[in-house]
């Protein structure tokens, strides 16, 4: 018996899963930038309502910026500048 494995026919790979739309480009290094944690407009976009910080493959950021981007996101949660908790938590 022959089997019918359509398995290569989404760019995601062996399993069945949704087909993978183009790779999103780091901001970081099209812009030329590193993550700082003084630049609070652009660590937002990278945490979430309740104040997690959003994985590499939401972000399309690179490895080496998402941990740039971490330790960035934390040293401003550290220095007040970015909420640590969400806002219905802190009351």
């Amino acid at each position: 018996m022959e089997r019918n494995n359509n398995r290569s026919r989404f760019a995601g790979g062996a399993g069945g899963g949704r087909p993978r739309g183009r790779r999103r480009e780091c901001e970081f290094t099209k812009l030329g930038i590193l993550p700082d944690y003084k630049d609070i407009k652009r660590l937002q976009k990278y945490v979430t309502a309740q104040g997690k910080i959003l994985p590499r493959r939401r972000t399309g950021v690179t490895a080496k910026m998402q941990r740039r981007l971490s330790i960035a996101i934390k040293r401003a949660r550290h220095l007040s500048l970015l909420p640590a908790a969400p806002s219905h938590a802190r009351s």
